[in-house]
């Protein structure tokens, strides 16, 4: 059974996120990725009677933790958590007869509870299992990955989802390794990994298998599959002047998000020197976030894994031709 303190969660961009979220005290907001409710108890707290607070998260853990914290809230407001991946939203509120909410948060990081617990398999640095499933639920783990793949898969997924330079070099490696023996512990990888690349490229400042166990976690999870279909559904599910934020933690992430937020704000198609538009196209809004909000020094000393986390906020608006001005600056 968890306990109260196993799932220590530090919300990375708090006052960003609550300042993009721009929250209504009667509004509905949801939070995508639950964890231990750290963005949710703040905005939670900042409702009042009428307003309500939906999390959602795949972790089972994650629930339990996060919904005693929302329990903890002194608010008005009404609340409930639902184990679902967060491109299970739209449904989600349709299953709650929720049609539109005034803002929706995801935090695409994985939290320090989960990397901190060896068994979970999500940590280089913790020997343990080769898990790294997000929902336990799931048949597809780390080890069946490296155990099945053909090198050619196993190089692609390193290569598109980690940048990994020495992917073939890593897969290869991993091949030959199985052949002997199936992998089964992140303490295999990890010196399996190290053991590949070269010699210089082991004294980088990174542990040489950051971008393997990256890679790896994104694949086993869909993340980039799944954070595909939340940014293009998400936007319908927004009631007029409410807003998505997004926190990612690496630039596949965040290139996504940028590029999505920016066709949202002007997706016509038509060529540059057409006079007026023929697409038809219309602005769905307004991006909030001309560049992505980070963490301060003061934050990141407290917390480094705030270092790469970058938030970026796109605001619905329903009028034709909205959003074609665009938002304020942040730097």
């Amino acid at each position: 059974m968890l306990k109260d303190s196993d799932f220590g969660h530090r919300p990375v961009l708090l006052q960003e996120v609550l300042d993009c979220l721009n929250i209504r005290p009667t509004g509905i907001y949801v939070d995508c990725t639950l964890g231990g409710a750290g963005h949710a108890s703040a905005i939670l707290s900042r409702l009042q009677a009428g307003g309500r607070l939906i999390g959602l998260d795949q972790d089972e853990d994650a629930l339990e933790a996060g919904g005693k914290q929302l329990a903890a809230v002194d608010t008005g407001a009404s609340w409930s958590v639902h184990r679902a991946n967060f491109s299970e939203l739209a449904a989600t509120l349709a299953s709650l007869g929720i049609t539109a909410v005034d803002g929706i948060l995801a935090d695409l990081g994985v939290s320090s509870w989960q990397l901190d617990q060896a068994e979970r398999g999500f940590s280089y640095g913790k020997d343990g299992p080769l898990d790294m499933r997000m929902d336990t639920r799931s048949p597809i783990t780390a080890a069946t990955l490296v155990n099945t793949c053909s090198e050619e898969e196993l190089t692609r997924i390193l290569r598109d989802f980690g940048e990994e330079r020495y992917a073939f070099r890593i897969s290869r490696a991993i091949v030959a390794a199985r052949n002997r023996k199936p992998l089964e512990t992140t303490g295999e990888l990890a010196d399996l990994v190290r053991g590949a690349m070269p010699a210089a490229a082991r004294q980088e400042a990174q542990h040489p298998a950051k971008r393997t166990f990256q890679a790896l976690r994104i694949a086993v999870n869909q993340e980039l599959a799944v954070l595909e279909t939340l940014l293009q559904k998400a936007p319908d599910l927004l009631a007029d002047g409410g807003r998505l934020c997004v926190i990612t933690f690496h630039s596949l992430e965040d290139r996504l998000v940028k590029d999505h937020f920016k066709i949202l704000e002007k997706p016509c198609q038509c060529p540059r020197d057409f006079p007026v538009c023929v697409c038809g196209l219309r602005s769905a809004g307004r991006i909030i976030t001309r560049h992505p909000l980070t963490a301060t020094p003061e934050e990141t000393a407290g917390n480094p894994r705030s270092r790469s986390a970058k938030l970026r906020c796109f605001e619905r608006r329903l009028e034709a031709g909205s959003g074609t001005t665009g938002g304020a600056d942040h730097e």
